[in-house]
């Protein structure tokens, strides 16, 4: 039995920034983000037959193929495996000889803005690398996990940051540098302790589809419309900001760094903010005006980020609760 995991992200600054070639087009393009103690977690059993049986926890289920039932015809019929689509893509990749057993979780809420479904891709493929024998290599797994992404999802160009937390851990500042996609590790004790005294991560239990919103910003982007380059523009000019102040140890302005971006995202697509998430927002700011949001991934739901002073976390949690949603604690994790 062989046991893997790998850590969901939070986006602090810079999404949406990772599409490409909107990083090539910008100037000084970086998306930062942390991998958290949220896992996705893969267990690999070995079968003597020739099933692949995989076992969902989010979903409840679940569900058995044959070997042969892994060809390109069905493996481009989304309908053929249901759910588990995206995960067969991954397995096809490995050509297995022999049966296997699959269990997964992905840590997350369905739906949340954390990037479950990539950081699960991106374990079940480490995962399967070192059940096959087969080399790792951390680019190398980005770009054939999002690949088989960008097939099932049908939505445009999928962004690359969800899954490098999942293989690298720590904090991350990733970058387009023309011929790969960079990651510099920004981690440090002090950092990580101000990021977890002055963010809150919460969940308000509205699902969202981040492909619709990201095709939408995307074709905005390159069609001039609704000032989405603008935005985007700016949203980038702030994360080369954060970026610089993480690296001069200004942390007190990365987190208001933050919250601008927060406020810049709104501007790229209707209802990136829901309602009741403003409401909340409003009801914090009464008492702490310096607080700021952000939402996770493309908005429009999910997850997000409350900025805030140290001594307003109490009041915070009270708002959060009082709003029915859902804080996920989470600490950030130690680099691979």
């Amino acid at each position: 039995m062989l046991v893997t995991e790998g850590s969901v992200r939070v986006d602090l600054v810079g999404g949406t920034l990772d599409l490409d070639p909107i990083n090539l087009i910008l100037a000084n393009v970086v998306t930062l983000n942390v991998a958290t103690s949220l896992k996705a977690k893969v267990i690999l059993k070995s079968r003597e037959d020739k099933i692949v049986k995989i076992i969902s926890k989010d979903y409840a289920s679940e569900f058995e193929y044959q070997l042969s039932d892994f060809t390109d015809i069905n493996l481009y019929q989304n309908n053929f495996f249901s759910h588990m689509t995206f995960m067969c893509q991954i397995i096809h990749l490995f050509r297995l000889t022999e049966g296997i057993e699959i269990e997964l979780s992905s840590g997350s809420p369905a739906g949340a803005g954390l990037g479950g479904s990539s950081s699960m891709g991106a374990t079940l493929y480490k995962a399967l690398c070192e059940f096959t024998d087969t080399s790792f290599e951390v680019h190398q797994a980005v770009k054939r996990v999002k690949s088989c992404e960008a097939r099932i999802l049908n939505q445009g160009v999928p962004g690359y940051q969800d899954y490098y937390p999942a293989l690298t851990g720590g904090v991350l500042a990733l970058k387009n540098d023309g011929t790969d996609i960079t990651f510099e590790q920004l981690y440090s004790e002090e950092l990580v302790s101000f990021i977890e005294e002055h963010l809150t991560l919460v969940f308000s239990g509205i699902t969202r589809d981040s492909g619709i919103n990201n095709w939408k910003v995307y074709k905005d982007f390159f069609d001039n419309k609704n000032n989405v380059r603008s935005s985007l523009e700016k949203i980038a000019d702030v994360s080369f900001q954060t970026y610089n102040c993480i690296k001069n140890k200004d942390y007190k302005k990365v987190i208001h760094l933050i919250g601008k971006e927060g406020e810049l995202r709104k501007g790229l697509a209707d209802l990136i903010v829901p309602h009741e998430v403003e409401q909340l927002l409003i009801s914090i700011k009464d008492k702490f005006n310096s607080c700021g949001l952000k939402m996770c991934g493309a908005g429009g739901g999910g997850c997000f980020i409350i900025t805030h002073p140290k001594e307003a976390k109490s009041f915070v949690l009270e708002q959060v609760y009082n709003h029915a949603m859902t804080v996920l604690d989470f600490k950030v994790e130690r680099p691979l």
